[in-house]
């Protein structure tokens, strides 16, 4: 290390570069990429636990809701509503409810009240153990 002092510009160049850097990293986190567990395998993508998942309800996880219409039958479903494209917010009494325009689906997904076009889209889900992962 040297005695002198940093100049202004040198002390913000390295400032940028340090910025540069980190905006870098944070883009190339990888989201979609496999995520290495400590072990050093591959980590699987949990959801949530069979534990967690109510017969005849459901629970919202992200963009996926995974629902169990009938005990030991899961669904996944997007979180994404038909009509317009507002997240679903809630599940109760056996409907899933998107808080926009009063669209509500049943547990498989169907359309069961509201303006919603169309079923909500299924997403691939699989039980393993007491875990419910995407697939």
């Amino acid at each position: 290390m040297s005695d002198r002092p940093l100049d202004r510009r040198t002390a913000l160049a390295s400032a940028g570069i340090a910025v540069a850097a980190m905006g870098s990293a944070a883009c190339s986190s990888g989201a979609d990429a496999p995520r290495a567990a400590t072990d050093g395998s591959i980590a699987e993508d949990v959801l949530t636990r069979v534990a967690d998942v109510p017969i005849g309800g459901g629970v919202i996880v992200g963009d996926t809701v995974v629902t169990q219409p009938v005990a030991g039958s899961f669904l996944g479903l997007s979180a994404t509503c038909t009509h317009l494209g507002c997240r679903v917010a809630a599940i109760a009494d056996g409907l899933i409810a998107c808080p926009c325009h009063g669209s509500r689906y049943h547990l498989d997904g169907s359309v069961a009240a509201g303006p919603a076009p169309r079923p909500l889209d299924t997403r691939a889900i699989r039980v393993d153990g007491d875990r419910i992962l995407r697939a």
